[in-house]
């Protein structure tokens, strides 16, 4: 990722996850506003209806909306004003910000899915987080959504220092440490 600029990342949060303010309490019958990487969506009247969309607009629906209902409130705050601020942009400034953001990895736009804090640093955390065994993803994202963004920034550490061989053996014992713990367990693996 290049970095352009402090507020890109608020910034790409919004352009991904505009969809998210209009999905807190949704309409069965209205589809919400344009994700990106989503194709563009009539508004007004001739939105279409849920049967309309194809098989791939319902999933990635669902995943946004299941993704919005796993975020704390404070998350939700955090993405509502910053889907208000990227709102609030000429158009063709939000248009390069989608480009931007829909020229990442899909695994970097869909770490935003975490929502703003974990988004924000999952590019550092994908390596011990990204492959996670599916019996474990429920208590691992439970885990990480606890986590201050301290704790997160002490996190990448540990993650970016992990040999591959060893990020296994590291995040479960991560994942085992008790919250009580855990500023602890992070200050003796990054080293202070």
């Amino acid at each position: 990722m290049s970095f352009v600029s402090p507020r890109l990342p608020c910034l790409l949060l919004a352009a991904l996850l505009p969809a998210f303010a209009a999905m807190a309490t949704p309409d069965r019958n209205v589809i919400p506003v344009q994700a990106a990487g989503v194709s563009p969506l009539p508004s007004g009247p001739a939105v279409p209806q849920w049967r309309q969309l194809s098989p791939a607009q319902k999933r990635e629906r669902r995943m946004q909306y299941a993704a919005w209902r796993a975020m704390g409130e404070g998350e939700r705050q955090r993405v509502r004003t910053a889907a208000a601020r990227f709102q609030a942009l000429p158009a063709d400034r939000q248009q390069s910000l989608r480009e931007q953001f829909n020229a990442q990895d899909q695994a970097f736009r869909d770490g935003w899915r975490l929502g703003p804090l974990l988004g924000e640093h999952f590019s550092r955390l994908q390596g011990m987080f990204g492959f996670v065994p599916a019996e474990q993803r429920e208590a691992t994202l439970a885990v990480l959504r606890q986590l201050n963004p301290a704790q997160v920034s002490q996190l990448t550490l540990v993650a970016q220092r992990t040999p591959p061989q060893e990020r296994d053996a590291v995040r479960t014992e991560f994942l085992a440490v008790a919250p009580a713990q855990r500023d602890a367990w992070l200050a003796r693996q990054v080293g202070h």
